[in-house]
């Protein structure tokens, strides 16, 4: 494998991702999926040389986890990851402060890739006894993941009710919406996984449309139905960032990152929440460089830990993907890998950059809620596409479960129990018997 070829095909990867980033709803382990099945379906390369595969995979996964803040900022469609960065990023927008949000989260992007640089010797001296002793434990780590996702969220009511009893449950309300939520998104969760509905020539995107449907189209709706104007945005030349005030946002959205990349289920999303609340982030732009780290980390730290010597880990959709192609890897291979991530994070970089400029103009120029409503027949042109009818009718399911922490103000990470409820009863042994209770096995 010669550099010329490893750096060409980097930047193949990179171009790829930017161009998947900027579609809402495709995610790039849906591309990604569809490119492994050309390139390796017969058992030989067709499309990409077989060496450089996880090269050029690599890329796409460093430039969709930096570039996709593009819809999910401007357009309002994220994912389960993005979803915290776009809080406080549309308040950002409303300031007229767009582009300053989508800098400073590529600015931690770029400080996870450089955490993730010097942690690696930790990683290869770490990460295999820290596995050794955590994997009899996973059931209660994410048990108590789980409760304090769900005990964390204090009552938000207004306390303008005459009555004891009309303040309580002005205050609880959200709390149970929030409980509903996991609880709901938790039960769709176990259909989907125990009794897919999708036709088996789209079992493969069987998650993508719940997902859309609980994270994607209720932000789309809010954006529709409330009548957002979005102020003109001002593009910053300058960020107003020291290297400590940096260095602090990018190592708390490192350590959230990896807790997400190492542990299963756990998104980039619950990882920076866990980590923001550990190193107690309280400004804006601290938050939102911690999350762009966080997110970044996630993706990026789950299909690296696949290359770490000795720890024989697979996480994440992409480093599954390429199991059946790929063998233990050495630590050449490692800080192969390494620089391909160095390269593309930094051409994602300046992308992102660019591509927030051309968005903002289009903003400037089009209605804010027409913009919304083209993004809202592309999410279903997308679900229909990969998915089909049935597809189109797990996202309406998601919707109607993803619009309730929008309607009474709950977080919407609760719509994370799809995943983190059947897989964490599954590892405590009682998934099944779950699923047997309700008719799915």
């Amino acid at each position: 494998m010669d550099v010329l070829g490893v750096i060409l095909w980097t930047v193949a990867g990179t171009l790829c991702a930017s161009i998947v980033s900027l579609m809402p709803a495709l995610h790039i382990y849906n591309v990604s999926g569809i490119l492994i099945i050309l390139t390796m379906g017969a058992g030989t390369s067709t499309l990409i040389p077989m060496p450089y595969v996880p090269v050029f995979m690599m890329a796409m996964v460093v430039g969709w986890a930096i570039l996709n803040t593009v819809p999910a900022l401007f357009l309002g469609a994220p994912d389960e990851s993005a979803i915290f960065v776009v809080l406080p990023g549309q308040k950002y927008m409303m300031q007229g402060r767009g582009y300053e949000a989508a800098a400073l989260t590529g600015i931690g992007a770029l400080a996870g890739i450089l955490a993730m640089l010097a942690a690696s010797p930790v990683f290869f001296r770490a990460l295999p006894k820290l596995r050794h002793i955590t994997r009899p434990h996973l059931f209660w780590i994410m048990g108590l993941i789980i409760t304090y996702m769900l005990m964390s969220e204090w009552p938000k009511g207004s306390g303008r009710q005459k009555t004891g009893w009309g303040r309580f449950i002005d205050g609880w309300k959200n709390l149970g919406a929030g409980l509903l939520t996991f609880l709901l998104s938790g039960i769709l969760g176990f259909i989907i996984l125990n009794k897919p509905i999708i036709p088996i020539q789209y079992s493969f995107q069987n998650i993508m449309p719940v997902f859309v449907g609980l994270f994607a189209i209720p932000w789309v709706l809010g954006n529709i139905f409330c009548k957002t104007e979005i102020p003109p945005q001002y593009i910053c030349r300058t960020a107003d960032l020291d290297v400590r005030f940096w260095s602090r946002g990018g190592f708390g959205g490192f350590l959230g990152g990896m807790i997400a990349a190492f542990l299963p289920v756990v998104t980039g999303g619950i990882g920076g929440f866990i980590a923001g609340h550990a190193t107690a982030q309280r400004d804006d732009r601290l938050f939102i460089i911690s999350q762009g780290a966080s997110k970044s980390v996630y993706y990026i730290g789950s299909f690296l830990l696949a290359f770490v010597p000795g720890l024989e880990l697979t996480r994440g959709g992409m480093a599954w993907m390429l199991r059946p192609f790929t063998s233990a890897h050495s630590y050449e291979d490692y800080w192969r890998i390494m620089g391909v991530i160095m390269l593309s994070g930094g051409i994602s970089f300046f992308l992102l950059l660019l591509y927030s400029r051309l968005v903002i103009r289009l903003i400037n120029r089009i209605n804010y809620r027409s913009l919304s409503v083209a993004v809202l027949f592309i999410l279903l042109a997308v679900v229909w596409g990969v998915s089909g009818i049935m597809g189109l009718a797990l996202m309406f399911v998601g919707t109607g479960i993803g619009l309730l922490p929008v309607y009474y103000h709950s977080r919407r990470m609760n719509c994370m129990g799809v995943l983190l409820l059947p897989i964490t009863l599954n590892m405590g042994g009682v998934g099944q018997h779950v699923a047997r209770f309700m008719g799915l096995v």
